[in-house]
């Protein structure tokens, strides 16, 4: 298996990329906190007391809902599985053609977490 060099410069594209997005967020950062250090230091010289403000903003996301992600998994593991049965009836040859039935297993597991989950509502 031997790299050749357009495997090298995706390589290096790849590593300058995030090379990149780290300095400009750490830039976008930094200038975020000298605005906001200029802003404090004008407001002190002219008397007005301001409250202290957090370096970082808190992110306002809610998190993940326990209860949305099991008829989540549910349904890609069942289309997920569905699809590959298709794939395989449709593509293997004759000697191992009763191998479709191989994806089964997860399709079971798919439809018995949506029943879960339906039956478990309140």
């Amino acid at each position: 298996m031997s790299a050749t060099i357009g495997d090298g410069l995706s390589a290096l594209a790849l590593a300058a990329g995030v090379v990149g997005y780290v300095y400009v967020t750490h830039r976008t950062r930094q200038k975020r906190l000298e605005m906001i250090h200029q802003e404090r230091l004008a407001a002190m010289d002219k008397g007005i007391p301001l409250p202290e403000l957090p370096l970082e903003p808190t992110p306002n996301s809610r998190g993940s809902d326990p209860d949305s992600v099991i008829p989540i998994l549910g349904t890609i593991l069942f289309t997920l599985s569905i699809g590959a049965m298709i794939v395989l009836y449709r593509t293997l040859d004759e000697p191992s053609h009763a191998f479709w039935i191989a994806p089964l297993p997860l399709a079971f597991m798919g439809v018995g977490l949506l029943t879960f989950h339906f039956l478990n509502r309140r």
